[in-house]
Order: C-alpha cells, then structure tokens, then sequence
C-alpha cells in the first residue's frame, strides 16, 4: 500500500521458529473447529442444490473451508500440536432428504461468513507472528470476497431487500439536548444511521438463524437438545419482532422471515452433536454482535432490549454448553498448564 511509509523493522523475533502463544493457538482452532463444521454442513447443502449460482456459492463456501482446514493443519504439524477432530462426514447423511430451499443456502451463507469474519478481525491485532498474521489477513481478504458474491446474488436475485434509506442531511449538525438518549416516552427522536443498519443486521442473522432452528427442531432425536431448540426459536422470534417493530414505527423496510425455505422433512442429514454444538457456536457469536451494536447505540430502549436479548442469549449458551459437556461432545480448546 503506497500511502503507508515503510518501517525497518521486522517480526523476526517472533518469527515461524517461535511457539505459538496463547492468541494464535486459541484463534487456529476456533478457525479450524468452525470449518470443519460448515464444510460438512455445506456439504449436504450442496447434495440438494439445483440453483446453478447458489450451486457456485456453496463451492466456494467448502473451497475457502478446506484451504482454510489445510493451512491450520500444516502450522499445527510443524508444532506438533494435536489438531482438532472438529467434525467429520460421520456427522452428515448426505442421502437424507432435503431439509432447506436453494435460496435459504445463499442467506446461511452469508450467516456464517459473517461468523467467520468476526473470528478473523479480532484475530489479525492480536496474533504477533507474521505467518499467522498473514493466514487471518488472507481468511479475513478471501471471506470479504465472498460476502461480496453473497450479497451481489441475494441483490440479483431478489432474495433480500437492500438496507432501509434514509435522507441526505442538508448539513452537519451537532446534539442539543439530553433528550437525544431518550427512547421510551415523550420527545423520542428518530433512529440515526448506526442503530438502523445495526436493527437491520441483527434482524437478517436472526431470521436465518431462526429458519436453521426450525429445520433442526424438526429433526433432532435427543429430547434435552429438542426442548433447548424450541426454547432457541420462540426467543430469536421474540427478538426479531421486536427489532422489526423499531423499524417499523418509522416506516423502514425489514427483512422478512425465511421460515417457508424449510421443508416439512423429519428425517435428519445431521448429527445431534453438529446441530447442538453449530446453534452453541452461533449463538455466541450474537453475544459480539450485540455488543457491537450497544456500543453504537444512543437510545436507551434499544440498550434495553439489546441488554435482555444479550441475557438470554448467554443463558442458552450456557445450557447447550452443558449438554454438550454431559454428552462428551465438547472438544477442549488449547488451555493454560493446571499447575494445581
């Protein structure tokens, strides 16, 4: 990049003979563990696509998952460090009958890029080596490219309206009053820009998350992971009609459910351990985009309702993390040395 003056100074000292620390191992097998589960998932997808550019987009979706798989594989080798088991084929049927729509696929997708987005950012300012600063800089580079697919095809073909508009102001324009944070009664102010598109984003993760939810409590056979489900899906709908409602008091448009996209199937293309584990690491990642989203916020009813969402969110994931636990499914992360 030509505007950056370079600087003569190296990484040298934390070069590829170097261990890893803490943040590098910790992010390598967040990132391993979430492809292993989406190439397997996308896998299925891609059995039962007939949409020949979504067909394109679930290709590309396993082809970055692997290439991402194989390069973690080979810095965890040179460490001989265990690499994670994750998910494997045993954890799809590939024969079960189809479970979603084409046009579903595009918006999960986008749904898990997303994901993986968040995982890659927060990685590339905490890692020092310079190899794995490059890989998180070329996972963060190739799933932007991505999400750009994603959306041109979502765009094209009228699967998603674009974000609300909103009018050019005439000029710049400073806050006056108090009165600004308010959001409950009397003098409320209009949504600015940062809590629309916020409003937005998490109404779009929702409803597909929802429609996976749906598909998944259709299929599960453990009764415990069942109940988590339906309890899963009555409050993403909850929170979903209640950010719809902010928008739609001020006439802006929304994304609409995509509930119809799941088919009536029972029969299930897989594993409950892949179902549990994908709705655990999911509903994690919305505790950061909340968090994303309180920090822009500026009205104290929609802190109100992101603050709730943010507490029942945490208690979901806490009970699915135990089910998890109970039934031997949650593979350890890297941890400290137990000098207890």
């Amino acid at each position: 990049m030509d505007i950056l003056k370079p600087i003569n100074i190296s990484a040298s000292a934390l070069d590829e003979t170097q261990s890893l620390t803490s943040a590098e191992l910790g992010k390598l097998w967040a990132t391993y563990t979430g492809n292993s589960m989406s190439s397997q998932i996308l896998d299925y997808f891609l059995h039962h696509c007939e949409d020949e550019d979504i067909k394109t987009l679930l290709e590309n979706g396993i082809a970055l998952s692997k290439d991402f798989m194989q390069r973690i594989e080979g810095f965890f080798n040179k460490e001989d460090y265990p690499v994670p088991v994750g998910f494997t084929e045993d954890d799809v049927n590939l024969g079960a009958p189809r479970l979603y729509e084409d046009e579903f696929y595009v918006h999960y997708l986008k749904y898990a890029a997303k994901a993986g987005l968040s995982i890659y950012g927060v990685a590339i300012p905490l890692v020092m080596r310079e190899d794995i600063r490059e890989f998180f800089i070329y996972c963060n580079q190739a799933t932007t490219i991505f999400l750009g697919q994603i959306n041109n095809v979502l765009m094209e073909k009228k699967f998603i309206p674009k974000p609300p508009s909103i009018p050019t102001p005439e000029s710049t324009d400073y806050i006056q009053k108090q009165n600004y944070l308010k959001g409950f009664i009397g003098d409320v102010r209009p949504l600015h820009a940062l809590e629309i598109i916020h409003l937005y984003d998490n109404i779009e993760n929702n409803i597909t998350s929802k429609a996976l939810l749906l598909g998944f409590h259709q299929v599960v056979k453990d009764d415990k992971i069942k109940a988590l489900f339906k309890r899963g899906l009555e409050m993403t709908d909850k929170a979903v009609k209640q950010y719809m409602e902010k928008l739609q008091i001020e006439n802006l448009l929304t994304p609409s459910y995509l509930d119809h996209l799941v088919t009536t199937s029972s029969y299930s293309p897989f594993s409950d351990k892949i179902m549990l584990f994908h709705k655990v690491d999911m509903f994690s990642m919305k505790i950061r985009s909340f968090g994303n989203s309180l920090a822009v916020n500026g009205r104290r009813d929609i802190s109100l309702l992101y603050g709730r969402t943010l507490i029942n969110v945490g208690l979901f994931v806490d009970d699915g993390a135990n089910i998890l636990i109970d039934k031997g499914w949650m593979e350890s992360p890297p941890k400290a040395f137990d000098r207890t």
